[in-house]
């Protein structure tokens, strides 16, 4: 009888204690396949583990070392790679002339050389599928520019076209390579975010969010799921012509031409101080 743990396809997910990344597991497992996490928090990848069924495994992916192990212990307990989800990533928020040169380099560290090193030592394996597909977890900001983000949106942008080249490298030997590009969504690290930003403006984080999508034609932050079921579908058969592809996830948000805002009825646009009201932005009605 074949060993249960080798039969079925199987990904790996970087990132997989919270927000997208655990979104990305359950939403593979519940479609059956077989998951592998990783991340830096034991505590937050067991529980995603104890959720979902899948193999926890312990790793810092800006150490080359611990990625050579890391895939080995996929493919040991597995027997096989078809999927990886590029998904780990950090934040640290400035602008070039204000960046602290140690929050950019963690930051090329983790979502740029981490994702390199954890694609390198994965493609023989999924090569061996004839079949294997990488998704990269990219973000809005590495499509357009957002003030005091210069750093993490030129590690976003660099992440956007290692994975295009991995497409373009390797799609003869069947493997896909795209890339999701979400915009706000509800995860942990955006709740902290909105908790910040919306303690300055006297909001709760639900207005918070709110504020913040509020030129977003779909009016409201996506959820994980949201983004890990085009993360699942790009990992699938149903996607098996869509290579190369950057698929931004944001409401319709990098579509919108910003000099028209202003003739939009539906949005308010209020100066700042105005009626004792916030500066910014906020849907009408």
């Amino acid at each position: 009888m074949a060993n249960p743990m080798t039969t079925g396809r199987t990904a790996l997910v970087t990132g997989g204690g919270s927000g997208i990344g655990a979104a990305v597991a359950r939403t593979l497992s519940a479609n059956g396949w077989r998951v592998a996490i990783c991340g830096r928090r034991p505590d937050a990848l067991h529980a995603v583990a104890v959720e979902t069924g899948a193999l926890d495994l312990v790793c810092d992916i800006a150490d080359a070392g611990q990625v050579d192990q890391l895939i080995d212990a996929v493919v040991t307990a597995f027997g096989r790679l078809d999927g990886l989800v590029l998904n780990a990533g950090i934040i640290a928020p400035g602008g070039v002339a204000d960046l602290a040169a140690h929050d950019f380099e963690a930051m090329v560290a983790v979502n740029l050389t981490g994702s390199f090193l954890v694609a390198r030592a994965a493609l023989p394996h999924l090569l061996a599928t004839r079949r294997g597909a990488i998704v990269s977890v990219s973000s809005v900001a590495a499509l357009r520019a957002a003030s005091d983000m210069g750093g993490y949106a030129a590690t976003k942008a660099g992440l956007t076209m290692l994975t295009q080249s991995l497409a373009v490298d390797h799609a003869h030997e069947g493997l896909r390579a795209n890339v999701v590009c979400p915009g706000w969504t509800i995860t942990e690290m955006a709740d902290a975010e909105m908790a910040a930003f919306g303690e300055e403006r006297g909001l709760a984080v639900a207005d918070a969010y709110r504020l913040v999508t509020a030129l977003v034609p779909q009016r409201r932050p996506a959820s994980a799921g949201e983004v890990a079921a085009v993360i699942a579908w790009l990992l699938s058969d149903a996607a098996s012509y869509v290579n190369g592809a950057v698929i931004p996830v944001d409401g319709s948000a990098v579509a919108v031409d910003i000099g028209t805002v202003p003739f939009d009825t539906r949005v308010i646009v209020r100066q700042s101080g105005e009626d004792g009201g916030h500066d910014g932005v906020g849907p009408r009605g």
